[in-house]
């Protein structure tokens, strides 16, 4: 039995984003280059072991959200898409994204998730403080639970 989850996100965003946060949330998403310079997540720190056997921190930087193809625990397909709808009654950007992803993985992602949470159309915050993100399932249930930023912090199950 595996440890991972089903993570999908069905946001609007709002019309805040500078083109470099776009260029980012896109490398995030697996559709585009990585930035230069990353801010929205800025550091992803790995203990690694070097060539005289001493262990030390290196920061590798990985897409968060940037997997696509056949999902191999939660069946169907992992997407991440982005795109500015037709109707601007959705917003300048919409966001669809179903991922897999291990627990190991909750804090690093919920760092892009905080700041996805700041972006999100008024739609999403049905109450002070709670920004409705989308669902999460583990692999082996049926029953969705709500992914939710409140009071900053993401809602992990």
């Amino acid at each position: 039995m595996a440890d991972i989850y089903e993570l999908s996100v069905v946001l609007n965003l709002g019309g805040n984003l500078s083109d470099e946060e776009v260029t980012e949330l896109r490398w995030h998403l697996g559709l585009g280059p990585k930035p230069e310079a990353l801010h929205i997540v800025p550091e992803f720190p790995v203990v690694v072991e070097d060539d005289r056997g001493e262990l030390v921190a290196e920061d590798r930087p990985v897409p968060l959200l940037g997997r696509h193809g056949e999902a191999r625990k939660v069946d169907g397909a992992l997407v991440s898409v982005l795109l500015r709808p037709e109707d601007p009654r959705y917003g300048p950007w919409a966001l669809t994204v179903r991922q897999e992803i291990h627990p190991d993985e909750f804090d690093r992602t919920g760092e892009l998730l905080r700041w996805l949470a700041t972006k999100a159309d008024d739609r999403h915050c049905p109450s002070t403080g709670t920004v409705h993100l989308g669902w999460t399932r583990f692999c082996e249930s049926d029953r969705f639970e709500s992914l939710v930023v409140r009071d900053g912090e993401v809602v992990w199950p």
